[in-house]
């Protein structure tokens, strides 16, 4: 086991698509630097059937639910007396998925204004993590790496679909400021397979954990 990347308690999240790795970069990462995984929440949705049925009316109450699982997760992150690591960050239910909804028309403007305005009043007194690693990849190594999974429920994701979350996520990360980005190409980096690129996305992590010991202050133009 490498040692880890600093003494203290470190909270890292990591965010991307479906299908592009997340679970398994946690697990990476967790037994790399002795860090404790928490895995997405597996806890039955019990508004999901009716969602399916009719997903304007029942978008916002299943939406809700997932948030509050969410919430309750990072919970004990931010509990846990030691190091973490996260599969998919309470953010994204948010940023991604539920104004995603919005956007199809599958969420009034109503309740998704009142649904955003629950997770802002409640993110502003979330602990953020230390690092959010975003994994970046293209649709077509989504679709790549769905079917190689072969889950019967994502079978027939679309890409248009897979597209329209890509860009609420490219969004997102260039809006946030809660605490430093790792953003991590997964179309050319395959730290699944790849010994080489995972060793670089480790060492990578190192580094945007690494605090700064020494800093210059120093006027425009001189040189450090």
């Amino acid at each position: 086991m490498i040692p880890p990347a600093s003494s203290t308690k470190q909270f890292v999240a990591i965010a991307g698509n479906i299908g592009i790795g997340k679970s398994t970069l946690t697990s990476i990462l967790a037994e790399t630097f002795g860090w404790k995984p928490f895995y997405e929440a597996v806890d039955e949705n019990p508004y999901l059937a009716d969602f399916y049925e009719d997903m304007t009316r029942w978008s916002f109450h299943s939406q809700v639910f997932f948030l509050s699982r969410r919430l309750q997760h990072h919970r004990q992150l931010v509990d846990h007396p030691g190091s973490v690591v996260q599969d998919r960050s309470v953010y994204e239910d948010a940023e991604i998925f539920a104004c995603n909804l919005y956007r199809q028309g599958l969420m009034t403007r109503r309740d998704y204004q009142a649904y955003h305005d629950l997770y802002e009043g409640v993110r502003a007194f979330l602990p953020a993590p230390d690092l959010l690693i975003y994994l970046k990849g293209s649709v077509e190594t989504l679709l790549a790496r769905i079917r190689l999974r072969g889950r019967n429920f994502e079978r027939d994701i679309s890409p248009d679909y897979l597209a329209q979350l890509n860009a609420l996520y490219d969004d997102w990360i260039a809006r946030w400021e809660s605490c430093p980005v790792l953003v991590v190409p997964a179309d050319t980096i395959d730290f699944q397979h790849d010994d080489d690129a995972r060793a670089l996305v480790i060492r990578g992590v190192r580094e945007a954990l690494r605090p700064a010991t020494i800093r210059y202050l120093q006027r425009p133009g001189e040189a450090p």
